[in-house]
């Protein structure tokens, strides 16, 4: 019996300007954009780029958060949303940088990509044995961008404010956020 086995090649992660990368035309299987398009005001453009470098059935996978995806209620889990209820002021800056999904979809269609799917999920961010771990991640501000928005006197609000909602070290915490994932075909 022939065994079949699929040949796998090691993904290849590059970090240029995502509106004009320097790589080949209609050369890749995948592109897999993961919390890019929040810092992006040009849609069309890192689109029409994605659809550049693609071959002709090739798969474009955007993930990013929706302001609807950030703007959940807080709770033991959903740690973020605890951000715009301490703070909400906040709210307007996260809005600002974020699309929403009828954008999104709108900005893939124009570039002419096809079958556009749209899929919710929840990531596990990080597994806290105590609190003091989230403590910190939030002081240094780690991968939460929104925070510096915030003074350190705020932030430390904002840490005894958490504390409050999640409770003591009775058990970890499991952080997740909510993303939106986007997958089209060229």
């Amino acid at each position: 019996m022939r065994k079949i086995v699929p040949r796998i090649q090691r993904e290849k992660q590059i970090h240029h300007d995502a509106l004009e990368t320097p790589l080949a035309s209609w050369k890749y299987d995948l592109i897999f954009e993961k919390a890019l398009i929040h810092h992006i005001d040009d849609l069309y453009a890192c689109f029409k780029e994605a659809y550049r470098l693609l071959q002709e059935g090739g798969s474009l996978i955007v993930q990013d958060r929706t302001p609807e995806d950030c703007l959940l209620e807080g709770n033991s889990k959903h740690i973020r949303g605890y951000f715009f209820s301490k703070f909400p002021t906040l709210i307007q800056t996260e809005v600002s940088r974020r699309h929403s999904s009828h954008k999104v979809i709108q900005a893939i269609e124009a570039i002419g990509f096809r079958h556009i799917e749209e899929h919710s999920f929840w990531e596990t961010r990080r597994v806290y044995p105590k609190f003091e771990g989230l403590a910190n991640d939030l002081l240094n501000r780690t991968g939460r961008s929104i925070l510096h928005e915030l003074n350190d006197l705020q932030l430390s609000e904002l840490i005894a404010y958490i504390q409050e909602q999640v409770g003591n070290d009775r058990q970890p915490i499991l952080e997740q956020d909510r993303w939106t994932i986007w997958k089209a075909m060229k």
